[in-house]
């Protein structure tokens, strides 16, 4: 990673999207790690441009629960990440549950020509309104964004284009809807779920997903859910599932990432503080974050 190159931190006060309250917080316990200070401290320029708030809770489609709230702070989020890629920075946003990523991805999406995604995740997130069983949208993003919908979900301009989903990689999944999981396999995004970790090794797995999130792109957007880490790494995650990545598996995957330097834009979700134990998710997701920068163990 370039060290003159120029960081926009946007946090997203977001847990609309999630059955359980409070990972709204995550952009907080992010910061109170020391995120700003320690990315100033690898050299980068860093703006802080606040935190999106959200609006009231409402239940007028329990097909997508609280959609006017959050497709309005997504839009603000997607106005906030264009500007920032406009400007030739790199935008780091700090979730919030993952109906963030519908504001985030769909940014770098239409910024640039054709955008690769990594998406790291315990969950598909496949689910669209006709789909999901719950109606929660932190479960509809990565089918909003590669455009199975829910389209009402990223209609942020009539500009707005797609993630196509041949250069997709969703890394890590081990708790996935018997539904998505035929919607996923008919969409042609590339799963490597947690088996193939356990059969390849962390380092296949991350070589190959770079490969499909880089070849004939112009870089790399990486959506990363706390919960892909085991939660006795991770407590501080709305919806835990037992047997995730190592926290080397990991720090593994940010470091091949930017090893890459085709790192465009970043998402780190799912950070539930009420959850956790005197903030070590939230200090686990920032070294993270400093991991996919650029830091490194020597």
């Amino acid at each position: 990673m370039d060290k003159h190159k120029t960081i926009h931190v946007i946090g997203m006060q977001m847990d609309l999207g999630a059955s359980k309250r409070g990972v709204n917080m995550g952009p907080l316990a992010i910061r109170y790690a020391g995120l700003m200070d320690k990315l100033e401290e690898m050299e980068f320029t860093v703006v802080d441009k606040g935190d999106i708030l959200t609006g009231p809770t409402e239940t007028s489609d329990p097909r997508m629960k609280n959609f006017r709230p959050i497709f309005e702070a997504n839009k603000k989020l997607f106005e906030q990440v264009t500007d920032s890629l406009r400007k030739g920075a790199l935008p780091v946003i700090l979730g919030g549950d993952h109906s963030v990523a519908a504001g985030s991805i769909t940014a770098a999406a239409t910024h640039f020509n054709k955008l690769g995604l990594i998406w790291i995740d315990a969950h598909g997130d496949f689910n669209n309104d006709e789909s999901s069983p719950s109606g929660n949208m932190h479960g509809m993003p990565l089918s909003a964004v590669t455009g199975f919908g829910p389209e009402k979900m990223i209609a942020f301009s009539d500009a707005v284009r797609h993630v196509d989903p041949r250069h997709v990689a969703v890394v890590g999944g081990r708790d996935i809807d018997p539904g998505e999981r035929k919607r996923m396999a008919a969409s042609g995004i590339h799963v490597f779920s947690i088996h193939e970790v356990d059969r390849l090794g962390m380092s296949e797995v991350m070589n190959r997903a770079i490969e499909v999130a880089s070849d004939g792109t112009d870089g790399i957007h990486v959506s990363f859910d706390v919960d892909a880490i085991t939660p006795e790494e991770a407590p501080g995650v709305g919806t835990p599932v037992h047997s995730g990545l190592t926290v080397r598996e990991a720090f593994l995957t940010a470091e091949l990432v930017a090893e890459t330097g085709k790192l465009l834009s970043l998402d780190m979700v799912e950070i539930n503080p009420i959850l956790d134990e005197r903030n070590k998710t939230g200090i686990l997701a920032c070294e993270l974050i400093l991991s996919f920068l650029g830091k490194t163990v020597y």
